[in-house]
């Protein structure tokens, strides 16, 4: 039999979902993205955190060209439009997500990476978009989120000369948030999601679903909002939880 294209091990509240085509870079397929879709359309009850990574030396490189077909306009925007309710599910989809990044982060992965809410990175990292040497236009989300991460000017320079950054240049840029040494991104990971799986459930959830809806929102707007998710997340039992946790100096039991 063949392996999976997409491994999953749930091990605790976590669970690692690891990208497996490395004969291809783990680029992306419809297969692949449809797998990455069915986990997060309904994941494990237990599973309170996410690690998404790759194999065999790289995280994802982009869309799979050999396997692109032909479509017309409207079919084009449709399937972008499909590229866009993944991303969605995996940014709003209530889990936090962690990626632990190494090798190609290229189109497709960057954009993928960047649906995610914590990114970790090897020194062998690189990212880039090299749409504009292949006369054709991101449409997995990435003018929206790595356009809001790095800014228009800089993603207009980087899509038209298919710039590369580095691990380091991208954690200086916002496109990862730790650098940590070779081979340490997956153990930094499954790290940090252990961690976030601690926390209280409704907090972590209010979090992912405000904070991104927040900054696109007028500056009043966005001060209600914050009021609103304050008053939903301080009145809840593990709100309570954490404040008796804190004062008798012992870790918090929440949900």
């Amino acid at each position: 039999m063949s392996e999976p294209i997409l491994n999953i091990e749930v091990s605790g509240a976590v669970a690692t979902l690891t990208m497996n085509r490395p004969d291809k870079r783990n680029a992306m397929c419809d297969a692949l993205l449809e797998a990455i879709d069915g986990f997060f359309s309904k994941p494990p009850e237990e599973v309170k955190a996410v690690v998404l990574t790759g194999t065999a030396g790289h995280f994802c490189s982009g869309l799979d060209l050999s396997e692109h077909v032909a479509r017309d306009a409207e079919g084009t925007m449709r399937h972008s439009r499909g590229w866009h309710q993944v991303m969605e599910r995996i940014q709003f989809g209530g889990l936090p997500v962690v990626s632990a990044l190494f090798g190609a982060v290229i189109g497709g992965g960057l954009e993928l990476a960047s649906a995610t809410h914590v990114r970790v990175a090897e020194p062998s990292t690189f990212f880039q978009l090299p749409e504009g040497r292949r006369g054709i236009f991101v449409g997995g989300g990435a003018s929206v989120r790595v356009g809001r991460i790095l800014g228009a000017d800089r993603m207009t320079e980087m899509m038209l000369t298919g710039r590369r950054y580095s691990a380091g240049e991208g954690q200086s840029l916002g496109l990862t948030h730790y650098t940590v040494g070779e081979g340490e991104a997956l153990d930094k990971a499954r790290e940090l999601a252990g961690k976030i799986a601690s926390n209280a459930p409704l907090s972590n959830y209010i979090m992912i679903q405000a904070l991104a809806r927040i900054s696109d929102m007028s500056k009043t707007d966005g001060l209600f909002t914050e009021s609103l998710c304050a008053a939903i997340t301080q009145t809840s039992p593990d709100a309570l939880e954490g404040l008796a946790a804190f004062l008798e100096k012992r870790s918090p039991n929440f949900r």
